[in-house]
């Protein structure tokens, strides 16, 4: 492709003719509400034989993929105009069938629970059930916490409706910095702008704005906390990573290994801070000055330039991938102009009917914005690795979903780096792979701790701006080892992961892919030319067995045994090791 072929807004038409006034978008509502009635009708009387139940999932399935595919396009219209009436209709339309969804499937779960152990052993050897094994399993298992009729019958107006407020909040807000109003999404990016005062200016504009607003975060933050803990507690979880962890299929001696040797390795990626700080003449790391690139004329790019390094290094890994990031360039999946009013925050969005997604970011046209753009074509490409899958194993978990997208840095960086000619380049590139092991290692553990700190106290009454404020710097401090100054205390106001209703403490799912990519791609470099098909197998089985079964049988890994994580963490080590060598050369 020639680089005026490449987008920077993209189609949905191809998914829904008219955005949200779309004809085809009506009618599908309609349909998808039709079958909804209906299987709650045949719920009503059902008796659960093989023929009975497979008929149930099969059009469970239907059903799952049609609110999935309206709901991915309503998120991609608030996502570029966020006072899109038309798409918040039905994005409130697509939370209400999910909640009739859940409830169904509810229903389903405590049915599979009642059913006798040699019953439910030959209803599982049924040839029509064989592509419903894992899930059955698992509803059976998730049967014993589920939330009553009464508390999923709240959750699209109570407990959701919270996430929608913040999403639709945060896009309404402006900043103001040199003269020019920006959105959030615009103020952020100028953390990697090369004028250190352009960095200063937008940080105190920010915190200006999140100072001004706090309350009103708190307000959103504390009403969703605590909606989850009282829905756990009805559900008899007291745990508040029960839930976390099953979503993501890990065991908890899996997080804690993981954990583990995140607290152990603060040294190596303490020291690399130290280190830059010193570089630009400081003594700690100021936190706006973290995303800020070692080497300027390393850091620009434009959007024709980054598309097409990514289907090169797509291609030269798999001829598949290569293939996937053609199309997507090629038939508009990606809107990345940089403009006002749109959301802060990157997506992508999988549209499993069509077997399509879309990408969603500002995109700045520097390196950085390049790996994000990437982070989120990973994510992309495991959607269209899971195409074949049958609907009800399409389902990834986050942990798993963070590794493709990982995965696809990697092979960005990789590329760069053994493209580097001089010792400037390699700093420069990898001060951005450190900025990922900080990132994860660091930056995630702290929201981790703070996440789980905000639950304990929330259990005790509402925690006002100002507690929610000591807590995120206390976390920060625990999580960076005190390594960064200029501490971002309202990072738990623009982190939108903490609002995430239906991914809670979507923090440590990032550490494992980040860790586990490390891996894979260490076994792509060993194992060179076909790869490839090892890798889509592996993002082909992710929805439809555990984390632990998962790495065992493609890697023959124990990942609840810290020396998995180990291994990855001591190549992010070496990564340390190697820039303040280079840093002390220059």
């Amino acid at each position: 492709m020639k680089d005026t072929d490449y987008k920077v807004v993209w189609n949905l038409d191809s998914i829904f003719n008219g955005g949200s006034a779309s004809l085809e978008l009506e009618d599908h509502l309609k349909q998808t509400k039709a079958r909804v009635s209906e299987l709650e009708e045949l719920m009503q009387k059902v008796e659960l034989d093989s023929d009975q139940l497979g008929n149930v999932l099969d059009r469970l399935r239907e059903i799952k993929v049609s609110i999935s595919q309206m709901r991915s396009f309503a998120i991609c219209l608030l996502s570029v105009d966020p006072v899109d009436q038309g798409a918040q209709f039905y994005r409130g339309e697509t939370k209400a069938l999910q909640s009739s969804y859940d409830s169904i499937t509810s229903d389903l779960k405590r049915v599979l629970a009642s059913i006798e152990e040699v019953v439910w052993g030959c209803l599982l050897t049924s040839e029509n059930l064989k592509d419903y094994r894992f899930i059955l399993n698992e509803w059976r298992e998730e049967a014993v916490r589920e939330p009553s009729k009464e508390v999923l019958d709240l959750t699209a107006d109570g407990y959701h409706a919270w996430g929608q407020f913040y999403q639709s909040f945060m896009s309404s807000i402006k900043v103001r910095v040199r003269g020019e109003e920006l959105s959030v999404g615009q103020a952020i990016n100028l953390r990697t702008h090369a004028d250190e005062s352009i960095r200063k200016e937008s940080h105190e504009a920010l915190v200006a704005k999140w100072t001004e607003q706090e309350g009103q975060f708190a307000q959103i933050l504390n009403h969703l906390t605590g909606f989850r803990l009282n829905m756990y507690k009805s559900m008899g979880v007291e745990d508040v990573l029960q839930i976390p962890l099953a979503q993501n299929r890990m065991k908890p001696e899996t997080l804690d290994a993981m954990l583990s040797v995140m607290e152990k390795y603060k040294e190596p990626f303490t020291e690399y801070l130290n280190v830059k700080a010193g570089m630009n003449g400081d003594a700690k790391m100021k936190s706006y000055h973290f995303w800020s690139p070692m080497n300027h004329e390393h850091q620009g790019m434009e959007y024709g330039e980054a598309a097409a390094l990514i289907e090169e290094r797509f291609g030269a890994f798999g001829a598949e991938m290569g293939e996937f990031a053609e199309k997507a360039f090629r038939e508009g999946w990606v809107e990345a102009e940089n403009r006002p009013g749109k959301s802060a925050v990157p997506i992508c969005a999988g549209f499993p009917l069509t077997g399509e997604s879309r990408v969603f970011m500002t995109f700045p046209g520097t390196f950085k914005g390049v790996l994000t753009l990437v982070h989120e074509l990973g994510h992309a490409f495991h959607n269209h690795a899971m195409k074949q899958v049958n609907g009800m194993n399409k389902s990834y978990p986050m942990n798993l979903a963070e590794t493709a997208s990982t995965f696809a840095e990697m092979i960005i960086l990789e590329a760069a780096m053994d493209q580097a000619a001089t010792d400037e380049e390699k700093l420069f590139l990898l001060d951005e792979k450190l900025k990922r092991s900080v990132m994860n290692f660091m930056n995630l553990h702290a929201r981790f701790i703070f996440e789980k700190q905000v639950h304990e106290e929330r259990r005790k009454g509402f925690i006002p701006a100002a507690r929610l404020n000591e807590l995120m710097g206390s976390a920060m401090e625990e999580g960076y080892a005190g390594a960064l100054d200029a501490v971002p205390v309202h990072s738990w106001i623009w982190t939108p992961h903490f609002y995430k209703t239906e991914s809670p403490f979507y923090n440590f799912p990032y550490t494992f892919g980040y860790l586990l990519a490390l891996h894979l791609f260490a076994r792509a470099k060993e194992t060179g030319e076909g790869f490839e098909d090892d890798y889509l197998a592996l993002l082909r089985d992710s929805g439809s067995m555990s984390a632990e079964e998962l790495v065992m049988k493609h890697l023959g890994e124990d990942i609840t045994r810290e020396s998995f994580w180990e291994k990855g963490m001591e190549l992010c080590v070496k990564d340390s090791e190697e820039f303040v060598r280079l840093a002390e050369l220059q």
